[in-house]
């Protein structure tokens, strides 16, 4: 059975894939490490990637976690990569996020409002069902809220410009953080909100199970 690399996204881990079906591959869900101090996305994604020991390894990547899996696979052409409700491109992230760069608020949020926003991300980005609203609300208060202001920050600086052949891009057409205007997909998900991987667990799961 095939080994398959998953990195969750911003603040979540491996529950966020809870409900997909993954019987067809052993899947390996990437953990987490500390950022070093002024740390840049692709300085950070080089040093989670000493995670995957597979040759010509399959990655899965979700929101933040799809930005990360994009510099592991411009550092390993034999990589195949799949992000989810993701981007690939700095030109791929609204404008909202664009000015964020050069009026940094985030910089002077306090980490403990990052735990209260949580209502506010479930509300935007909703779990439709009770028993994925518990889990998610279980994962934002589990987050480590110091590297979340860290991703942050790096996912504003992140100048990516090169577009990567071996990466194929799965996305909603309901994404309301990355809007599905603004990227280039390979293959779409009617309905399909940033959170889908819990929202439509079926349908990315027979995508999965194509695609590898």
């Amino acid at each position: 059975m095939k080994k398959v690399y998953f990195i969750s996204g911003l603040g979540a881990d491996k529950r966020a894939f809870s409900f997909l079906d993954l019987s067809f591959c052993e899947p390996i869900f990437i953990d987490w490490i500390k950022p070093l101090p002024k740390e840049s996305l692709p300085q950070y994604a080089l040093r989670l990637g000493e995670q995957i020991s597979e040759p010509s390894p399959v990655i899965v990547g979700v929101s933040f976690g799809g930005m990360l899996a994009t510099e592991i696979a411009k550092s390993d052409a034999s990589a195949k990569v799949i992000i989810i409700s993701s981007n690939k491109l700095k030109k791929e992230f609204p404008k909202i996020l664009l000015i964020g760069k050069y009026f940094p608020a985030y910089k002077w949020i306090p980490t403990a409002f990052l735990k209260k926003a949580g209502v506010f991300r479930t509300l935007f980005f909703g779990p439709k069902k009770e028993n994925q609203k518990k889990i998610f609300k279980q994962i934002i208060k589990d987050a480590d809220s110091n590297f979340t202001k860290w991703a942050i920050q790096s996912i504003m600086l992140w100048e990516n410009n090169i577009t990567v052949e071996n990466i194929t891009h799965i996305h909603g057409t309901s994404d309301k953080l990355l809007p599905y205007k603004k990227v280039k997909a390979d293959y779409t998900i009617n309905g399909g909100t940033h959170l889908m991987v819990m929202n439509n667990p079926e349908e990315i799961s027979d995508l999965l199970k194509k695609l590898i």
